[in-house]
């Protein structure tokens, strides 16, 4: 649970400070009790959210949804409101599922992974230190989350090789003839002009600080 104190300066103006996070066990409207909203049900309840609980005590306070988490359910439902954009990230849900579906492709991916890492450590590619060179894995987002969808770009992005190599392994070893379609299928898709275009305008729009690399250079 995030804490931020909100308050009021004096050219009444209204601020708020981040405090910390805490954790909890529990996620009922009475565990949460605190100002400050999203849309879930138990938060905005009309007798036994959050907000309820709050007006109990100061009928003069707000209900007032999150204006960071509004923000992410615009811009996811934007983004699924373009077919070109769609069609990208149901192809990335699809190579999600071809990936991770068993313990041995995961496996394949996850020593394709740490022989990339060994091997650019050895040429000077990549740095070493503290912190650095951690395992990664391939996240699967959440519906409302913007940044979810984004990690995992940044991280087919840098896992891209040992991606395609799992891919590759599905190709020619699975005797589906359905998977093994789709492989190839996610092969052609993987090598396109479209999958370039859209990963690179997705990392873009997120933020034009962070330089998208091509696929392959990770």
């Amino acid at each position: 649970m995030t804490i931020v104190l909100q308050y009021v300066d004096k050219r009444g103006l209204v601020k708020e400070s981040f405090v910390g996070l805490v954790h909890v066990m529990e996620t009922s409207s009475s565990a949460l009790k605190g100002q400050g909203y999203d849309g879930a049900n138990n938060m905005r309840g009309q007798f036994n959210g959050l907000k309820a609980k709050i007006l109990e005590e100061n009928e003069s306070a707000y209900y007032v949804h999150c204006f960071a988490h509004q923000l992410q359910l615009v811009v996811v439902t934007v983004a699924k409101k373009h077919l070109g954009v769609v069609n990208f990230l149901d192809n990335i849900s699809i190579l999600m599922n071809m990936v991770s579906v068993s313990c041995k492709r995961t496996d394949i991916l996850r020593e394709n992974e740490k022989e990339r890492v060994e091997k650019e450590i050895g040429s000077g590619i990549l740095e070493t230190g503290i912190g650095l060179n951690q395992e990664l894995s391939f996240i699967r987002p959440g519906d409302t989350r913007w940044n979810s969808h984004y990690k995992r770009l940044l991280r087919l992005v840098d896992m891209f090789p040992s991606i395609m190599r799992v891919v590759e392994h599905v190709k020619e070893e699975c005797t589906n003839p359905s998977t093994q379609n789709q492989a190839i299928n996610m092969l052609g898709f993987l090598s396109s002009f479209e999958f370039v275009f859209y990963l690179h305008l997705m990392l873009h729009c997120h933020t034009p600080r962070r330089k998208a690399e091509t696929p392959g250079r990770a």
